[in-house]
């Protein structure tokens, strides 16, 4: 990729006009003839990415995703309910917000005007104290985001402020990648907040929310990480921290018709496939899978962290030693839950459809899921009910299963007293550990788009991708981005990128960046 310039049709991928276009090296625009063929493992946000991207430009690909569905840890799939309904049940709710660039991009192929995605009209906090928190009348603007978010807050007390340690949070002021983990990777999310000394319940409502959403405790995630997503979200972007999601399930939304463009595109989409084995070869890899090997011109790997160390300990010619005891020591976030529960009468109308909860016990957050699914929407007028839905971040592996599942429901029902006379007409509980894991120190063993196989190339949301990216958008972005580095061997322009600014957007900002080292 080349760096930022400007866009020659004047596009822009959101209102911020500071945000930054990549441009990829120059190339002819696609195969006409002789194409390579790529075979892409994992039908995620990545590699689906990846495979749209090359399938333009005139790429044979063949996309294997070991699960039923595509979508990777955003499928869905039908279940039948205790009253007969058919419904889609899913690993649940995910936030596309504005600075979503490349991922949102992804959608506008088969989307162009985003007409699949509901705003949310807010992003509430609350702390078992009763403190609560509010992002709807936040400016979107930075500095005025974060400093209206400290004026706003009841969490930030004259006193609160005055007790602050202003040159521990000078790194906040001038983000960038990868210097930023250079910087703090070495420190836990937890113990930065510490020697900023802000308020406590700013550090749980707000900055523990914003952790937790990497399905770790604070106390073990990497603070480059946190103060990535304090600049992705607060000084780094004009977008806000406002977002949209999917009007209906995924699948309805997103894979179906991006599914359907591929395959209009020529891609092989092979669900029910897991890829054995991948064997570099001279100017190409060996892949084994459903009972047959098949030699391609290169490889996407894209699966999830587990399924790329099983991949490769399966692969003992994939990389070098150096790279395989990399991936080797890469882990998973700790279990989560997700419970989807359908009521038989409706929450109290002024409940928001999402909101974080800190100092609920395990709960992090609650939707309201009709409040802007389509499919749930449907079924609550039919009824009368609600479907509502809880998440459980970062639960010990250790934990009684049951005990947790109980205790999101207890504080479900010490939120919204309504919900404790309601009748469950059904559940279902979705336990995963498969998210990747950021801890203090592991910055260096992840893998970036390249690997010692020139004809081998990663994408998902555990790469190092150079960017300020994050959670899906950095799925998507690595995805881009692999598909850029095999184009680019063969001479082929690739995706055009977009990201917020790669440093503070405030020279004044900066310079006072520059006091703390």
């Amino acid at each position: 990729m080349r760096g930022r310039g400007r866009v020659p049709d004047g596009r822009r991928h959101g209102r911020d006009r500071r945000a930054e276009v990549l441009h990829p090296v120059p190339g002819r625009e696609r195969f006409t003839g002789g194409a390579p063929e790529v075979a892409v493992v994992g039908g995620g946000i990545a590699g689906i990415a990846a495979a749209t991207v090359l399938a333009e430009r005139g790429v044979r690909v063949t996309l294997h995703e070991r699960g039923g569905e595509l979508g990777g840890r955003l499928a869905g799939w039908s279940t039948r309910l205790a009253d007969g309904s058919e419904v889609t049940m899913s690993r649940g709710f995910h936030a596309f917000f504005r600075q979503y660039y490349n991922l949102r991009g992804l959608i506008r192929r088969v989307d162009p005007s985003l007409s699949s995605l509901t705003a949310v009209p807010d992003y509430p906090l609350r702390h078992g104290s009763g403190t609560y928190d509010s992002f709807a009348r936040v400016p979107r603007t930075p500095p005025f985001s974060a400093l209206g978010f400290v004026a706003l807050s009841p969490t930030f007390g004259a006193r609160d402020l005055l007790a602050m340690n202003p040159r521990a949070a000078l790194p906040l002021l001038d983000v960038r990648v990868p210097q930023v983990y250079e910087q703090l990777d070495g420190v836990s999310a937890r113990d930065f907040l510490s020697r900023v000394r802000f308020p406590e319940a700013a550090h749980h409502l707000a900055f523990e929310v914003f952790s937790r959403s990497f399905f770790a405790d604070p106390g073990e995630l990497s603070a480059a990480e946190l103060v990535l997503m304090f600049h992705i979200y607060f000084l780094g972007s004009a977008e806000g921290l406002l977002f949209d999601v999917p009007g209906e399930p995924f699948p309805q939304a997103l894979w179906d018709p991006l599914g359907a463009y591929l395959e209009k595109h020529g891609v092989r989409v092979r669900t029910g496939s897991a890829v054995e084995r991948v064997t570099p070869e001279r100017d190409g890899a060996e892949v084994r899978a459903d009972g047959a090997t098949v030699r391609y011109d290169a490889v996407v790997l894209a699966p999830d962290g587990g399924g790329l160390r099983s991949l490769v300990e399966a692969s003992p010619e994939l990389g070098d030693a150096a790279w395989r005891a990399r991936i080797g020591r890469l882990r998973t976030a700790p279990p989560f839950l997700v419970s989807r529960l359908w009521l038989d009468r409706p929450v109290a109308p002024d409940r928001p459809g999402f909101l974080g909860t800190s100092g609920f016990g395990p709960l992090d957050n609650v939707s309201v899921l009709e409040r802007w699914e389509g499919e749930a929407g449907r079924w609550a007028r039919r009824t009368g009910g609600s479907v509502v839905e809880l998440h459980a971040y970062a639960i010990s592996p250790d934990a009684d299963r049951e005990a947790v599942r109980a205790e999101t429901l207890r504080q479900l029902h010490r939120l919204y007293p309504e919900t404790a006379s309601a009748g469950i007409v059904d559940a279902r509980h979705e336990w995963r550990a498969d998210c990747p894991h950021f801890p203090v120190g592991g910055y260096a063993d992840r893998p970036t788009v390249r690997t010692p196989d020139p004809s081998v190339v990663i994408a998902g949301d555990l790469v190092r991708t150079g960017l300020p990216v994050a959670l899906m958008e950095r799925a998507a972005t690595s995805g881009f981005l692999a598909a850029n580095a095999l184009l680019e061997r063969w001479g082929v322009r690739g995706q055009t990128l977009w990201t917020v600014p790669r440093a503070g957007r405030s020279a004044p900002l900066r310079a006072l960046a520059r006091l703390g080292g």
